[in-house]
Order: C-alpha cells, then sequence, then structure tokens
C-alpha cells in the first residue's frame, strides 16, 4: 500500500499544524521531511504520513530519563 501523501492544509486537520508553521520549518530545515512537485515558489508541498510520525516518533521526550 502506498505511503499517503497530504497537503499542508491536511496536515493541519490531522495533526494541528498550522500551513505557516509548517512553511517556516521548511526554510529554517527543520521539522518534517517533504516532497516538491517542482522547483520554484510554484511547486506544490506534499507530507508523507509516514515522514510526520517518524518525525513525531523523534521529538517525543521519554520520562525517567535525561532532563528535558
Amino acid at each position: 500500500m502506498a505511503d499517503e501523501l497530504l497537503s499542508p492544509k491536511q496536515v493541519r486537520a490531522s495533526y494541528g499544524f498550522r500551513e505557516q508553521t509548517l512553511a517556516q520549518w521548511r526554510w529554517m530545515g527543520q521539522g518534517p521531511d517533504y516532497i516538491k512537485t517542482s522547483p520554484g515558489r510554484s511547486g506544490r508541498i506534499k507530507y508523507k504520513r509516514s515522514a510526520i510520525e517518524a518525525w513525531l516518533d523523534a521529538q517525543t521526550v521519554r520520562t525517567g530519563g535525561a532532563a528535558a
């Protein structure tokens, strides 16, 4: 089964991250990996659901370990 591709608007609906926050993270080289369909400002941005889930897992702070 193919990995679901989400637009920034769909990411907001599913995970609560605003489109502007996602854009800022892309500009800063942070946040989840993304796909840009063509170069330049006209390129559409898509996120693989698995990339978002992996990024969230990497951000998870485990309790009982080192101080956050």
